[in-house]
């Protein structure tokens, strides 16, 4: 007998040779079928509704809503394989009311004279740096905060970014996102084509060693987490005391933009948001522009009433 094993293995193929998904989307399925096949253990029908609802109900006792809703899209697109395979009778999603409550959060930004604040604690710090060590460290620090912020890429795309990628002669950059989605950025600010070009200089033995633009001490990729830490440790520096995140200059980014006028569906492109719905949450946190509105262009500002 074919076992759930055996379907999630084939599904999992499926997904890396067929729709070509990422890495980090395969992990996830992985991990959330994985979870599904410890949790509808035998006797149990293991893909029948009642076992399903009952998973759901299960994950919303131990998870946060956000967390729910990923593990049961894995799952619905796992059960829509086998549906297509013709393995099921019937999908059990069919039949299932999965719909909840999730509380819309708003995105979290660092306020304009915070990152400018961070911004030159990265170049006071290269003007202290004592060593050749440090002032390379700082080169390339500068280099990927600047790119960050001037693009408002994600940080698993600056990360994964090629030598070929970014051409400084036509301040352009070629970035790779969800779901293989292609789409170039203009860089417009001649400091940070400055940045980026000395960071090329100073590493240009190591960038062609590695194949990746942005690497670390040891000559290998820049992870996800060497950027983590390296923007704990500004901002501590800077005295700044919010947490902030690398997602969080990609929020300042669309978020700046939307008080300078700049149209959403333009700042929907450069974001790599297939659907202008993501990018309209950013419209919510836009207060600054808000109150200027208000504020000023208001038309009870025009009116004359009583002993005013």
């Amino acid at each position: 007998m074919t076992t759930l094993n055996h379907y999630i293995t084939e599904y999992i193929d499926y997904c890396e040779y067929r729709k070509r998904l990422d890495s980090k989307t395969l992990k996830a399925y992985r991990i959330d079928l994985r979870q599904y096949h410890n949790f509808s253990q035998p006797p149990a029908d293991l893909l029948s509704k009642d076992t399903v609802d009952a998973f759901i109900t299960f994950l919303h006792k131990q998870y946060k809503p956000k967390t729910v809703k990923r593990k049961i899209a894995s799952l619905k697109a796992f059960f829509h394989f086998l549906e297509y395979k013709e393995l099921l009778p019937e999908n059990p999603f069919a039949k299932l009311d999965i719909r909840f409550r999730e509380a819309k959060l708003l995105p979290k930004t660092i306020p304009f004279h915070s990152i400018q604040t961070f911004l030159s604690t990265l170049y006071a710090q290269k003007e202290l740096a004592k060593t050749e060590y440090q002032t390379r460290c700082c080169i390339r620090d500068i280099a990927v905060i600047e790119l960050l912020f001037a693009t408002g890429m994600r940080i698993s795309e600056l990360c994964s970014l090629k030598p070929q990628d970014i051409d400084l002669e036509s301040s352009n950059v070629l970035i790779y996102g969800k779901g293989a989605k292609e789409r170039i950025l203009q860089i417009g600010n001649p400091a940070v084509i400055a940045a980026l070009r000395l960071y090329q200089e100073t590493f240009r033995e190591e960038i062609m060693v590695c194949g990746y633009f942005f690497v670390n001490r040891l000559g290998h990729k820049l992870s996800d987490q060497s950027v983590r830490f390296m923007i704990d440790r500004y901002a501590k520096l800077a005295g700044i005391e919010q947490h902030i995140t690398p997602h969080m200059f990609r929020h300042s980014f669309a978020t700046l933009l939307l008080e300078q006028d700049v149209d959403i569906r333009y700042i929907q492109r450069m974001l790599g948001h297939s659907s202008i719905s993501t990018t309209e949450i950013y419209t919510h946190v836009s207060n600054v522009k808000q109150k200027e509105i208000l504020v000023k262009k208001h038309p009870r500002n025009w009116m004359v009433v009583g002993s005013e």
